[in-house]
């Protein structure tokens, strides 16, 4: 365990919120980093760290982080609101936190910012917002986790709860739509003008079940639950019977390591490979879905599990003994400039890398679930 922590300490020695050595992306396109969800990804998770530790460097490194990106009147640098992509929500889920430990105004007016964004995204005809404005009609899953928990917490606690009802409709409309019977399994991303040329003109869906979509789904329903009043009757239940028989499918694709597969269902296929950033957003989620009380107290085991699978198989240390996180996918998407397909192959021809924010924020996250067990 002490390891993990010393990795985490090199990685934040290493980082500026400029230049942040856990975002990959930017880094290989040469470009400092501004205000997305990778860097959102980790501060939460360094947040929690806080949350679980109290060691102070943890609040301190993630409040300068944010604090440097919000200017005094709650603008943020590198955030445009007219873009109208969801994935820039993502990171305001820290400011929450950060407005609570510190008091600073600038944080509430910039959650009030980005809640702005919410207001105006462009819709489906059933109601889900558009994964961006660049991609019109389309509703992937990552997109719920990077938006549901940060509007539920807004209405939650500043907005007396009206819009509710659209956020469940979104997650319904999510699993009308997206679920595969067969499998309890979701699809990536489906398209409810049926004109991209990567869905189905049937169903409107892409072909293959994305671990890490899965797993940014599963933290979706799991965060929205945490983030609500538990006293919202059938909408706060029937979520929880989503996100339980989510959790019940994906166990089935749980490999003998603990892990789970790149695309999930086809792990005999060649190519395919076991996963980093997928397989420790699922242990997170199963660690704290038991202890949140909504999961089988047994599938701790599975949580346990998925950790210590990601830990023996991916976690190494170079000739200069720095720790590193590999087996990390970069990135997958559908459409855009490069045409991505979505099919088996296109998973399998997507950067693997190591110590990118999103793999090492979710496994930190999944560590601090791991500490919290020892605690106790």
């Amino acid at each position: 365990m002490d390891r993990i922590e010393k990795y985490i300490d090199e990685l934040m020695e290493k980082s500026t919120p400029d230049r942040p050595i856990w975002n990959i992306e930017k880094i290989l396109q040469g470009k400092k980093s501004t205000w997305d969800y990778i860097d959102g990804c980790m501060i939460k998770a360094i947040l929690e760290m806080y949350a679980i530790t109290k060691d102070k460097k943890y609040f301190e490194f993630a409040d300068a982080f944010i604090d440097y990106k919000v200017k005094e009147d709650g603008s943020i640098e590198g955030y445009n609101v007219s873009e109208l992509n969801i994935d820039n929500v993502n990171a305001g889920k820290t400011l929450f936190e950060l407005y609570d430990l510190t008091g600073k105004e600038k944080y509430r007016k910039a959650i009030d910012l980005i809640y702005s964004q919410i207001e105006q995204m462009p819709r489906t005809k059933d109601g889900n917002f558009w994964h961006k404005n660049i991609y019109p009609n389309q509703v992937w899953l990552d997109g719920l986790y990077m938006c549901q928990p940060f509007y539920m917490e807004y209405e939650t606690r500043f907005n007396d709860k009206k819009n509710y009802d659209d956020i469940f409709n979104q997650f319904a409309q999510v699993v009308k739509h997206m679920r595969d019977p067969k499998t309890g399994l979701y699809y990536h991303a489906y398209d409810s003008s049926r004109e991209m040329f990567w869905c189905d003109k049937v169903t409107g869906l892409s072909q293959n079940f994305w671990l890490r979509a899965l797993g940014w789904y599963s933290m979706a329903l799991l965060d929205t639950l945490d983030k609500m009043d538990s006293s919202s009757g059938d909408d706060y239940e029937t979520l929880k019977t989503v996100f339980v028989e989510l959790m019940e499918a994906m166990l089935k694709y749980q490999d003998e390591s603990g892990m789970w597969y790149q695309v999930v269902n086809l792990g005999g296929m060649e190519k395919n490979y076991l996963e980093t950033s997928g397989s420790s957003i699922m242990a997170y989620a199963l660690l704290k879905g038991v202890r949140l009380g909504f999961l089988p107290e047994s599938y701790r085991e599975n949580g346990k599990k998925a950790f210590q699978g990601i830990c023996d198989k991916y976690l190494s240390t170079d000739e200069e003994g720095n720790l590193h996180l590999g087996g990390i996918c970069l990135v997958a998407g559908l459409g855009g400039k490069a045409k991505r397909p979505g099919t088996f192959d296109y998973y399998m021809s997507e950067p693997v890398v190591n110590d990118d924010a999103k793999g090492v924020g979710p496994f930190l996250l999944a560590y601090t679930e791991m500490l919290r067990l020892e605690k106790n």
